[in-house]
């Protein structure tokens, strides 16, 4: 069940007329494939770490996980202030005038606390939602087993309790005069696909 937003001043939109309602964020948070966690040390430096994370819909929360040492732990064990955003574009739209190309995207921003996950059957359950979204053709206690005591004692799984978000969309008429798919981004991983030399 979707637990209702008050409306807050750091998730307000500029384009209100892009905006969407909290059934369309709650469905993208569960969709995206990757999010962007931004948070800041204690000296002011803000960070921004790109992380794979799952949507609890039931305590209205974001968990992700990441090495039990660095940058992120120090900021988010305090309880801190944290943002959170995942993001998809589509096609590019070109124009006229240099100024009014533009592109079709679909985001999400949440606003709220990041804290380390302490409690072990918390943290569990957080790291198998996170493989039952991202392998969700295999099947836990069958194709792998769950996380023992001591690789629980390896990571480190983190909540952002969502306080305010918003979500927003972009699309063209499907006929959007010269509208074209973006190439690819080029990523150096190796073609798996093809067969290897030799």
């Amino acid at each position: 069940m979707s637990v209702p937003v008050e409306p807050d001043p750091r998730a307000a939109l500029r384009r209100r007329d892009r905006g969407k309602d909290e059934a369309w964020t709650h469905a993208f948070l569960e969709r995206a494939p990757w999010g962007f966690l931004a948070s800041v040390g204690e000296d002011g430096q803000p960070f921004l770490n790109s992380n794979l994370f799952v949507f609890d819909a039931r305590r209205h929360c974001i968990y992700l996980h990441t090495h039990r040492t660095g940058r992120t732990r120090d900021n988010l064990a305090s309880g801190g202030k944290v943002a959170f955003s995942a993001a998809g574009a589509g096609r590019l739209l070109p124009a006229r005038e240099a100024l009014e190309f533009s592109v079709e995207y679909a985001a999400v921003v949440a606003f709220g606390r990041g804290s380390l996950v302490t409690d072990e059957e918390e943290a569990r359950a957080a790291l198998r939602a996170l493989l039952e979204k991202y392998a969700p053709h295999l099947r836990y206690g069958e194709d792998y087993r769950g996380t023992t005591d001591a690789e629980l004692q390896r990571t480190a799984v983190f909540r952002i309790d969502i306080e305010a978000w918003s979500g927003k969309q972009k699309l063209a008429d499907p006929d959007f005069p010269g509208a074209f798919e973006l190439p690819p981004m080029p990523i150096p991983f190796p073609d798996h696909g093809r067969a290897a030399d030799g």
